[in-house]
This record gives structure tokens, C-alpha cells and sequence, in this order.
């Protein structure tokens, strides 16, 4: 099994090094071991593992889901359904934001409309409905 640079190993998985050594910190990448001069020597089965980290936060996931997806790769006891249950669960996350998104842009869009666009700032209604001038306890 070829031995790796991080540096090798960050070009490879097409990252900087900072994003291999903050996977490292946070247990996503196990420590790789050291040669006598200390450089790091990482297998070449990290490339692939960082790719599965870097698409899996593109899909969504938070590191504390990829380390549960991670783990269920090598748990032989688990099934496919354990990693299904967790994506059905990113699904109803990823449509939770997509209702909240569209909560403030509605919102957005009827300031817009009620704002003519000209006159002074202290009058808009954009402005205005950020910062109310009464307060209520």
C-alpha cells in the first residue's frame, strides 16, 4: 500500500492541508503513522475517505453525521437501512430549511414592494420593520 504525504495526500483529494488536518482533529481521518523524521504517512485509502467526507458535507451532512456514516462503513453488523435512516433525517433537515427559506422570502418580498425605492433612509420600510421603535416585554 503506497504511503502519502499530506501534501500528497491533500492534492490528491483535492483540498488544502488545513482541511486534512482539521479532519484529523475531529477523529474523521484516524492518525496515520509517523516516519523517524516525524512527517505524517498517510495510506492511499485516505484520498478516497476524505472524497467521501468533502461530498457527504456537500450533501449536508455535519462532521458528527459523517462520523456516524464512517462508521457504519466498516460496522459489518449494521445495515443499508441504519445508512437510509439517516439520510431520510438530512431530507427532513434539508426541507425544514427549505420551508424557512421560504418563510423570509416572503417576508423580504413584501418589504420590497411596500419600499418606493426613493425618499429618505428614514423612512424605509425595509429599515423600519428591522428595527421597531417600540419595545414590548
Amino acid at each position: 500500500m503506497e504511503s502519502l504525504t499530506i501534501g500528497t495526500l491533500a492534492k490528491a483529494a483535492q483540498v488544502n492541508l488545513q482541511t486534512i488536518r482539521y479532519y484529523e482533529r475531529e477523529g474523521l481521518l484516524p492518525q496515520p503513522p509517523r516516519r523517524p523524521s516525524g512527517y505524517r504517512m498517510f495510506s492511499s485509502d485516505s484520498v478516497r475517505r476524505v472524497r467521501f467526507i468533502k461530498r457527504a458535507q456537500e450533501l449536508g451532512f455535519s462532521l458528527a453525521e459523517i462520523k456516524e456514516l464512517l462508521a457504519l462503513r466498516i460496522d459489518e453488523e449494521r445495515g443499508s437501512a441504519d445508512v437510509r435512516t439517516l439520510a431520510q433525517g438530512k431530507i427532513a433537515d434539508i426541507e425544514q430549511k427549505i420551508r424557512t427559506l421560504q418563510a423570509m422570502k416572503k417576508v423580504l418580498k413584501k418589504l420590497s414592494e411596500r419600499c418606493p425605492g426613493c425618499g429618505p433612509i428614514s423612512e424605509c420600510p425595509i429599515l423600519e420593520s428591522l428595527d421597531p421603535k417600540e419595545y414590548t416585554q
